[in-house]
């Protein structure tokens, strides 16, 4: 991967670093002032945020690493680990809000005080995670990074989960039902879980090599139906994702009496269509001749091979 790349996907976990540091302190400080159990689900909801960005950062620096004898496929899979590592804390967290809010429900009784300044702090909040995780989710896109977008879809969640709060307190302000507020932190903790699970999705299921998502194989086949006339076949084909970067072999059947030259110069020349179209893609073509006698082929390997 260039430098450049490295030094933005770097520069955005920094960011992410930063804010949550902020946000953890404000939410923390006012959560504990007003008595709004909302209000600290959300400090301990950004609090996992913060360690889930330094868990990034330290993804996206090793991840760029080159290739060593010990990881011949390099660090990719780094990003993927941390991704699912982030997926495991954010259902942590949902576990403990519900927890903390049923208790508040059990025992019948809430107080919620400092509604103004909770309120302040949760659009404060929302604000910044959507800008913060906009741009994250720009880096992430532009060096297909797993770990950045874990990230991002980490703190988009929190614009939401903020926004109901802010909406709960406003709702409390109103109707001075203080009830609302463990439910307001119940409903955060289901949000919480739905990006937990669609964080496993992206992260977890690549360390187990599931195949590039179907508009991806889409593109391959695409471009070897571009060149048809050039080969008679290809099968066993098989793609899977490493942290930013793909992998794709295939097996490649082509007549019998074409030279190793041309054989060659063809593999490259779809090798280098496919990952243009698919960047970061790292594929292996193996050349196999034609099993059949020429003189019994079909009309296409026969014309091929003239």
């Amino acid at each position: 991967m260039p430098t450049e790349f490295n030094r933005q996907k770097l520069a955005a976990a920094r960011l992410s670093i930063a804010s949550n540091s902020v946000l953890v302190v404000a939410k923390l400080a006012i959560g504990l002032i007003s008595g709004s159990v909302s209000i600290l689900s959300e400090a301990v909801h950004s609090g996992l945020d913060l360690v889930a960005a330094i868990i990034a950062w330290f993804s996206v620096r090793e991840s760029g690493k080159p290739a060593d004898d010990e990881h011949r496929f390099g660090h990719g899979k780094i990003e993927n680990v941390a991704g699912t590592i982030e997926a495991f804390l954010i259902f942590g967290a949902a576990v403990y809000i519900i927890w903390e809010a049923g208790r508040k429900l059990a025992a019948g009784h809430v107080e919620v005080e400092s509604l103004g300044i909770g309120a302040l702090v949760m659009g404060v909040s929302a604000v910044v995670n959507y800008l913060v995780s906009r741009h994250l989710l720009n880096v992430a896109v532009k060096t297909d990074s797993v770990a950045l977008e874990a990230d991002a879809m980490h703190l988009r969640t929190d614009v939401f989960t903020s926004a109901g709060v802010l909406g709960g307190l406003v709702a409390i302000k109103l109707t001075g039902i203080t009830m609302l507020d463990p439910i307001i932190a119940i409903v955060v903790a289901l949000m919480i879980i739905k990006a937990a699970w669609d964080l496993t999705r992206t992260a977890f299921f690549h360390i187990l090599d599931v195949k590039l998502p179907d508009d991806e194989e889409a593109v391959i086949h695409e471009v070897m139906a571009a060149h048809a006339r050039e080969f008679l076949e290809y099968h066993k084909l098989r793609t899977r994702k490493s942290g930013h970067t793909r992998h794709i072999d295939m097996h490649l059947v082509v007549p019998k009496r074409m030279p190793l030259e041309a054989a060659h110069s063809l593999s490259h020349a779809l090798s280098a269509e496919i990952e243009g179209r698919l960047p970061h893609s790292h594929i292996l073509v193996h050349i196999e001749p034609c099993q059949r006698d020429c003189a019994e082929c079909t009309v296409k390997c026969d014309t091929v091979c003239k």
